[in-house]
């Protein structure tokens, strides 16, 4: 007979928000992404290029898949570095 032990599950919610400005053919993101235990902030933008037409969801797609990006990024930098703080002495 096996003994088995579960860890309860562990539930969180992370919230993103994207903020979108349109300046002419310039779309800005401000996207931020609150963990409940860390802010991440990243700031983005996408430019239309004059010969295409003027299709403002293009250029937030454009912006927030940058924003989005640059968080993952920020992500696996904290990630690594919180791993390595949290390595047991002598490993590595």
């Amino acid at each position: 007979m096996s003994t088995h032990t579960t860890t309860p599950m562990r539930t969180k919610r992370w919230t993103l928000q994207l903020n979108l400005f349109e300046e002419g053919d310039v779309t800005k993101v401000h996207a931020v992404l609150d963990t409940g235990d860390n802010t991440l902030h990243s700031r983005t933008e996408s430019h239309r290029n004059p010969h295409d037409p003027p299709v403002p969801e293009i250029g937030d797609e454009y912006a927030a898949a940058r924003a989005l990006v640059d968080l993952g990024q920020q992500l696996l930098r904290a990630g690594r570095t919180d791993a390595v703080a949290n390595e047991p002495p002598g490993r590595g």
